[in-house]
């Protein structure tokens, strides 16, 4: 088959009144070749017989499968035809699906639509991996806000996707914007949309409470329906993980954000948009934006927390240090992406450096040397010293009892009562069986005397009016003083009333001369 150019050459030779076989000689094809396009230059391309196909016995069978799912994966087909004698391989049948769903596949038209300036706003979440700390791995996310007219960006990396991390994100839009625009369109997250049937929709509470001071109107685009929000879900999230995220490392989510930010204002919003064919930044009308409240909510991570006897709250898996008198209080703890701080009735105690790693303490060092004096203070206290005194079986309990972090006030406040209920030989009869047995609290003990003993006497100590003298805790007088004190006194009565020959006689033999 000649191609268009070799047919002109030879119907422009034969109008130069060329004989056939001198045109054949110059084009080197054969004389029936120019003879046959010059009585017929439309030459039509023989058709080839079809290759037969190991997939062509099966054809009625797939159709069938495809009338009853006309999605089903190629690996399920496969099973079902090799059941039925197929032996080819999975590609000729991708290759079949593919063409037939090509034929029948119904391309629909979507009319773009334009926003006036500061008129919406679409969000969207995309996963990009995650961080790793040490041991600990984080999910990866980002949050993209475009503004729909100009196609100015901001975007946010987090560690997770929850509704206070929605909120700080768009509030720190709305701040990179200078202002909120009158509709905010996203898809159908669970921190947006709790339930949906249609077009009836039911918002997440939390997220309509968020958006009410900025007096913004949520539009939720229909299942399945990306083309909805297509400036956020093409021109950001699609843009963000193929221009910005290739190609880069980072330590940890300050260094990445603060990569983001510069890819952001050096490239991202100056570049010429292929659509608008303007720099979003030129495009942007700040104006536009209605005016932020002056009072924005506070967005941050936020739980209650209970103060340990390490003087520590429990936050995301790890441990933050707070002031030790703090310790056995209710506190309010609320985080940032980057900080941590923790309130008791409204007022920050403490404040930290958040991190994402796992099963770590995080301690300041002037909770740890708070932590000390007030160690030192209470081991000098009255009620340390009144326990200590009933001898080295209750000075090792009592060491081993703040060893694993009991309340030491509350046992000694506990111990020293069942000291004057039972008396000192039972409550360190029952400290050593207690120890045999690693039982440290006075729970412990106050059941092995419960159960052997019987109180010593029930009658409760005279309370004086003054509160200060109440609480004058005494140590127990050792005995053993008081019997030399006694022995000695009476050896000088002795010597005093003993007649003068017989004290002579004594002094005598104490000195070694008598007989």
């Amino acid at each position: 088959m000649l191609d268009k150019r070799t047919i002109f050459e030879i119907h422009r030779l034969k109008n130069q009144e060329w004989s056939q076989r001198r045109i054949a000689q110059e084009l080197r094809v054969g004389r029936i070749t120019v003879k046959k396009y010059l009585e017929n230059p439309e030459q039509a391309f023989p058709q080839k017989a079809p290759r037969p196909s190991k997939l062509d016995p099966y054809q009625d069978i797939i159709d069938q499968f495809l009338e009853q799912d006309p999605q089903v994966y190629a690996t399920v087909l496969l099973q079902r035809l090799q059941d039925a004698g197929f032996d080819g391989k999975i590609s000729i049948l991708r290759d079949y699906l593919q063409e037939k769903r090509g034929q029948s596949k119904n391309r629909k038209a979507f009319v773009r639509f334009e926003s006036a300036p500061g008129h919406q706003c679409q969000i969207d979440w995309g996963h990009f991996g995650s961080i790793a700390y040490g041991n600990t791995k984080r999910r990866l996310y980002c949050m993209a806000v475009i503004e729909s007219h100009s196609r100015l960006l901001y975007l946010e990396f987090t560690h997770s996707q929850r509704q206070e991390t929605l909120h700080r994100c768009l509030l720190n839009a709305f701040r990179f914007f200078g202002g909120t625009p009158r509709e905010l369109v996203s898809d159908n997250m669970l921190t947006a949309v709790i339930e949906r049937d249609g077009s009836l929709i039911r918002y997440n509470e939390s997220f309509l409470e968020f958006l009410r001071p900025f007096a913004i109107v949520p539009y939720a685009c229909n299942v399945r329906s990306p083309h909805e929000k297509g400036k956020v879900e093409k021109g950001a999230i699609h843009y963000i993980r193929y221009n910005f995220f290739p190609l880069r490392s980072f330590d940890d989510l300050k260094d990445l954000q603060h990569q983001a930010d510069q890819w952001r204002d050096h490239v991202a919003n100056i570049r010429l948009h292929s659509t608008t064919g303007e720099r979003p930044i030129d495009r942007f009308k700040s104006q536009a934006m209605r005016s932020l409240p002056p009072f924005l909510p506070d967005c941050r991570d936020t739980a209650s927390a209970k103060v340990y006897p390490d003087f520590s709250v429990r936050f995301d898996a790890n441990s933050y240090t707070v002031p030790p008198w703090a310790i056995g209080r209710l506190v309010i703890v609320k985080a940032d992406t980057q900080t941590l701080a923790v309130y008791l009735k409204n007022k920050v105690i403490a404040t930290h450096v958040r991190s994402y790693k796992r099963k770590v303490r995080i301690e300041l060092p002037a909770h740890h040397e708070a932590a000390r004096k007030q160690q030192r203070r209470f081991w000098q206290s009255q009620y340390v010293g009144a326990f200590i005194s009933l001898g080295e079986e209750a000075k090792v309990y009592l060491e081993r009892l703040a060893s694993i972090h009991q309340p030491i006030k509350k046992n000694l406040k506990k111990l020293l009562a069942l000291k004057e209920e039972y008396g000192s030989y039972g409550l360190i009869e029952a400290i050593k069986k207690a120890t045999l047995h690693n039982a440290y609290g006075a729970h412990y003990i106050e059941n092995i005397l419960y159960q052997e003993m019987t109180p010593k006497t029930n009658h409760p100590p005279v309370r004086l009016k003054d509160e200060n003298l109440n609480n004058i805790c005494l140590e127990k007088p050792a005995l053993a003083e008081y019997d030399t004190l006694v022995v000695k006194r009476r050896k000088n009565h002795d010597r005093l009333t003993a007649p003068q020959g017989k004290t002579n006689k004594s002094k005598a033999q104490d000195n070694g001369t008598g007989p």
